[in-house]
């Protein structure tokens, strides 16, 4: 059998493949070029717009001609047959349809045209109300400081917020004076620049300080250096009940945190803490703290003792 099969292939080798293309006519050379791609094991990785020959080859009827061209869309144009609507069309099929409202542009054009109807005497542009930028913080620095180291009885709140030029010199100088003074209970110094110096002579004055309830120095430059320092006082100070230092330039990090959480659960005056903690551990405890005393105030308070 296999003999056989080989004496059958003997007859192909002495055929001449030039001679065979070119007897083939154009038509047939298309086609085998077809079949050939068509076995092509890469073919089918092509997009289908490459493999896909192009069939619109045809002879061309002659040159171009616009006029021509024109008349030829316009007659078959006209020589198309609609195709006939399924329904008939009724001019009164927007009142069945519930659409009778409806209006032509032109009509509603002469609606909001008139004088004494359409829709310009029913909507009507609200007054925009101007936002102003808020004012510069009026407080005279100097005076200020005066009144605290004489140690005024009028003066109960001191805010220098958003005072952007006041020298570092001057606020030690404030935080010394507060040392000493008596009747200031508020004090604020958010988005003054302050940086770890201002931080730790606050934390000296409120060691020695019995008077003061409130202090802020939210916005400002103070890193973990200057927050320990203040958490250390703390320890130290039972007359202060809020304190906010949230909104830095720097992340306090979670060693100053974990120092905040344990000041504050052996602090029992603070209700208020004004910082973002980033840790859940050391905010979890915070939270608990400052709950607690504020329980224990309102305890002393149905008690009567506040």
């Amino acid at each position: 059998m296999a003999l056989s099969y080989k004496k059958d292939l003997e007859k192909y080798k002495e055929i001449d493949e030039d001679e065979i293309l070119n007897n083939l006519s154009e038509q047939e050379l298309k086609q085998l070029e077809t079949a050939l791609e068509e076995m092509d094991p890469e073919n089918a990785l092509l997009p289908a717009s490459m493999r896909q020959k192009d069939h619109t080859v045809k002879p061309a009827t002659g040159p171009f001609n616009r006029d021509k061209l024109l008349s030829y869309l316009e007659k078959e144009a006209l020589e198309y047959q609609d195709r006939e609507d399924l329904v008939s069309f009724t001019g009164e099929r927007k009142a069945i349809l519930g659409v009778h409202t409806l209006v032509t542009s032109t009509q509603s054009y002469d609606g909001t045209s008139s004088k004494d109807g359409g829709y310009n005497n029913v909507i009507k542009g609200e007054k925009m109300t101007p936002v102003f930028d808020e004012p510069p913080n009026p407080t005279n620095v100097d005076d200020t400081l005066q009144r605290i180291k004489s140690n005024d009885p009028t003066l109960t709140e001191v805010n220098l917020n958003n005072i952007k030029n006041i020298p570092i010199p001057t606020l030690k100088d404030f935080a010394k004076a507060m040392e000493r003074n008596t009747h200031v209970k508020k004090f604020s110094l958010a988005a003054t620049r302050s940086n770890d110096p201002i931080a730790v002579a606050m934390g000296e004055m409120l060691r020695v300080n019995k008077t003061l309830q409130s202090l802020n120095l939210e916005s400002n430059f103070i890193t973990s250096a200057g927050a320990s320092a203040l958490v250390e006082a703390l320890r130290d100070n039972d007359t202060l009940t809020e304190i906010k230092i949230d909104n830095q330039r720097q992340q306090l990090g979670t060693s100053v945190e974990m120092k905040m959480a344990k000041m504050l659960e052996e602090n029992n005056t603070i209700v208020k803490f004004g910082y973002h903690f980033c840790q859940q551990g050391p905010r979890a405890r915070a939270s608990a703290a400052i709950t607690k005393n504020n329980d224990l105030i309102r305890r002393r308070r149905v008690e009567g003792d506040l």
